[in-house]
């Protein structure tokens, strides 16, 4: 996906436009808040508005969204990062949810942002945050009960597509050469794309105990699941998946005629993309195998508590077994400096590419995720490989530090990468350092972007990113949630 390119494609909310091009104002660092306009205002009539849409322009609203927003700004005292919680947190439900009743279901269509498209990956990390909030706001838990089956449909329609209209509309990659159909927006398989849906639809079923999303569209998406994940641990061959796009972007297609770079059938699964949407080079993405073991769990728990399918659950459980004994013994790698170390991708021939990608899943975000302990030793070597310049694309200038990836290419840095190690570290300097840097490299917008230059926050990509905004709001929530409020309240950033 060239997600650099297409927003002269699609056109911006014209409220969150305004919004962020014109709601920034610089104020002075001491600030009173005015909770009941939600606006900081300064001693110097200077203030920080918020930049979210106009209410009327948002396209849903939560009651407890509302509240939880409310009780975050008056724990903070940073009014800084008040103004850019408010911003952020909503981002998802303020700009790309569009939730309606269709054949007398829930339905929820996410936009991943600037792109009026639905990622599976993306609109399962969107939505997120809010499912703890699902028991105080019926019409929240409505929404995310459509998002899950919105999920279940799309990989009904097709489990190798990692995005999908609304509609069968047709779009911008309908010549890709492989099974396109009017109801996609793209095609390329990657590992989590069906691994995020899973992971989303336990977390509602554990928080609100509503099992009624685990029908008949659950079992036969669940079954689509299994059998992509068998079909490309390649063990027959090839697979059945192949993908070619014309593009003078060599990520952007595969090599070998649509194949992409041989694999030795060991017990990994295939992933053809990584979640930045770039081909792999070894086709064993190792984060994503790690995701798909967690997940293919989530799934056997819920067929067998819920449909009492055991052996339907069995063969989840047995793939997951599987996949985690090959990753034991093939996504090590023993490196001179770092020791243990999870490699990016491998391909069972004994090759090993030795790098992270900012996108989710990620080695970084492996604990992130609970993919793996925090503390495991190896974990704690990658972790500190992956943030050093032994990672060829991890990148550190003079607005700040963290890893990006080649699909955005040098010196250009994700947020998320900087939240995802906030969120797995345990040191308190270390999470005030990756909030602050947060901060300082948002280009004054209050909202996060998909990557900002490593010298100049100023140049950065993607305006409207939802997942980033939303994530940012997550991290903060978490932090506090984690007895963490100290730590952000401590942070000295004046605007």
């Amino acid at each position: 996906m060239e997600k650099r390119n297409v927003t002269k494609q699609v056109l911006f909310s014209s409220a969150f436009l305004f919004a962020v091009s014109f709601g920034t104002v610089h104020a002075n660092p001491l600030l009173s808040v005015n909770e009941n306009c939600g606006i900081a205002v300064a001693d110097n009539v200077k203030d920080y508005k918020t930049n979210r849409p106009a209410k009327s322009d948002r396209l849903f609203y939560s009651d407890a969204v509302e509240k939880k927003i409310k009780e975050v700004k008056g724990m903070l005292t940073n009014p800084y990062l008040r103004w850019m919680f408010e911003n952020c947190f909503p981002n998802t439900l303020d700009t790309t949810v569009h939730y309606r009743v269709q054949d007398g279901e829930d339905d929820t269509f996410v936009y991943t942002g600037d792109i009026h498209a639905m990622w599976l990956r993306d609109s399962g990390a969107q939505v997120w945050p809010y499912v703890s909030l699902a028991n105080e706001d019926p019409e929240l838990k409505k929404m995310l009960r459509g998002v899950i089956l919105r999920q279940w449909k799309c990989i009904c329609i097709d489990p190798f597509a990692n995005a999908f209209n609304d509609g069968p509309t047709g779009g911008d990659w309908m010549s890709d050469l492989t099974d396109m159909k009017p109801e996609l927006h793209e095609r390329k398989w990657e590992i989590d794309s069906l691994c995020y849906p899973l992971r989303l639809a336990y977390h509602y079923w554990e928080v609100t105990g509503d099992d009624s999303v685990f029908g008949d569209l659950w079992l036969q998406a669940i079954q689509n699941i299994l059998a992509t994940f068998k079909d490309q641990q390649r063990r027959d061959g090839k697979g059945s998946y192949h993908f070619q796009r014309e593009t003078t972007r060599a990520l952007d297609t595969m090599t070998n005629d649509g194949w992409g770079n041989p694999v030795k059938p060991v017990g990994l699964i295939a992933s053809s993309f990584r979640p930045s949407d770039d081909a792999s080079t070894f086709q064993f993405l190792v984060p994503s195998n790690f995701f798909a073991v967690t997940s293919l769990r989530k799934a056997a728990e819920i067929l067998t508590k819920v449909n009492k399918n055991l052996a339907l659950a069995k063969e989840c459980t047995d793939l997951a077994n599987e996949v985690e004994t090959a990753l034991k013994k093939y996504a090590v790698y023993d490196h001179p400096k770092y020791g243990k170390i999870y490699a990016f991708e491998v391909d069972g021939f004994g090759n090993y590419l030795l790098m992270d990608d900012a996108n989710v899943p990620s080695l970084l975000a492996m604990a992130y995720l609970g993919d793996v302990d925090v503390n495991d030793p190896i974990y704690q070597n990658t972790r500190r490989f992956v943030w050093s310049e032994d990672n060829p694309y991890f990148f550190k200038g003079s607005a700040g530090e963290g890893i990006g990836g080649p699909h955005i290419g040098y010196d250009m840095i994700w947020p998320m990468s900087i939240m995802m190690k906030a969120f797995t570290s345990q040191d308190d300097k270390e999470i005030a350092d990756c909030v602050k840097m947060l901060m300082t490299t948002d280009a004054g917008t209050g909202f996060m972007h998909e990557s900002f230059n490593k010298d100049n926050p100023e140049k950065f990509t993607r305006a409207w990113f939802a997942w980033q905004n939303t994530l940012f709001g997550e991290l903060i929530i978490t932090l506090i949630q984690k007895g963490k409020l100290d730590v952000l309240n401590s942070i000295d950033v004046k605007k």
